[in-house]
């Protein structure tokens, strides 16, 4: 993020990078190993368990996996990446998620419904093609309630969608993408059925589903079209247990000022530039997730077509 402010980028920031960040690898050991517990004694776990913790730990991979994105734990990239592409969720490969998140990154397209692969934002145009039925899912889901229990099959279905289209158009390095996903897809698959007695279905019930709608609670108000692109990325602040699984994400617009810095070290970062990144994102400041809930819960976040509507080779700030 480029922020004409007073923010001080060397704060708290380390003088030499580890080669192993020993707290990300201890995150990523605990989760793989809960993760194979979870399943393998899901039998003798009481749902009313099996599936808060189902949904931890599928959501808990997800933000392991952005911290791997962003050059994390280890100065080796092929292991990194190795240890960010085990499928728990199934249906996102890793090395789509780092290539569609990269590109969300180019802060100067926030919201974009064209240009950032992460938005939630339609164009005038496309929004007309939705159709009734379309444009009454996609109001739903601007508000949290209707997020979190549409948004995992509306998101994962549309996504599933666009890949296959673009195989069908001949994209080979999605189809090379896919084709080693769907392999560790299989070895994740033997595990859960063969091995756990898990059949798939319940798995996305009791696992799947839940995390994928747990980690939407993150990304529901984490950004807002404005023409200034400090103004585009919002704060949750104390977040004591939901920060712990997002991985401090929840202070959003420090991430995206200092993206490369690990989880574990950016809220001294944020403590120190604080004031500087609420000018900046001119005060888009939640309390908690509580204060999200209670603002948006059926109250819409925002309005489903982007304010600064654009064509194809047209450019808008």
């Amino acid at each position: 993020m480029s922020l004409s402010l007073s923010i001080n980028a060397s704060a708290t920031l380390p003088r030499h990078r580890a080669a192993v960040e020993w707290p990300t690898m201890s995150l990523a050991i605990g989760i793989y190993a809960g993760w194979g517990l979870l399943t393998f004694f899901h039998a003798t776990i009481p749902p009313v368990l099996l599936v808060p913790l189902g949904a931890w730990v599928i959501a808990w991979q997800g933000s392991l996996q952005h911290e791997i994105i962003h050059g994390h734990p280890t100065r080796w990239r092929a292991f990194n990446r190795a240890l960010g592409s085990v499928p728990l969720s199934l249906w996102l490969p890793f090395a789509r998620y780092r290539m569609l998140h990269l590109s969300h990154h180019r802060d100067e397209r926030l919201t974009d419904p064209l240009d950032d692969p992460e938005s939630y934002y339609w164009t005038e145009a496309d929004w007309a093609r939705l159709g009734r039925v379309g444009r009454w899912l996609v109001r739903t889901q601007s508000r949290l309630l209707g997020r979190l229990v549409i948004g995992p099959v509306w998101s994962i279905g549309r996504f599933l969608l666009s890949e296959a289209e673009a195989i069908r158009g001949g994209d080979r390095v999605i189809a090379r993408i896919w084709a080693r996903h769907l392999l560790a897809c299989a070895a994740v698959l033997v595990w859960l059925v063969l091995v756990c007695d898990l059949h798939p279905l319940a798995y996305v019930a009791l696992f799947l589903y839940p995390g994928t709608a747990l980690s939407m609670l993150r990304s529901f108000a984490e950004h807002k079209a404005e023409s200034a692109v400090e103004k585009r990325t919002a704060i949750v602040e104390n977040a004591p247990v939901l920060g712990l699984l997002f991985l401090n994400n929840n202070l959003h617009a420090a991430h995206h000022a200092q993206p490369t810095l690990p989880w574990y070290r950016l809220p001294d970062w944020y403590r120190a530039n604080r004031a500087a990144l609420l000018a900046g994102n001119d005060g888009l400041l939640y309390e908690s997730y509580g204060e999200v809930v209670r603002r948006f819960l059926v109250t819409p976040h925002d309005r489903p077509t982007h304010p600064f509507d654009r064509a194809p080779g047209r450019e808008t700030q």
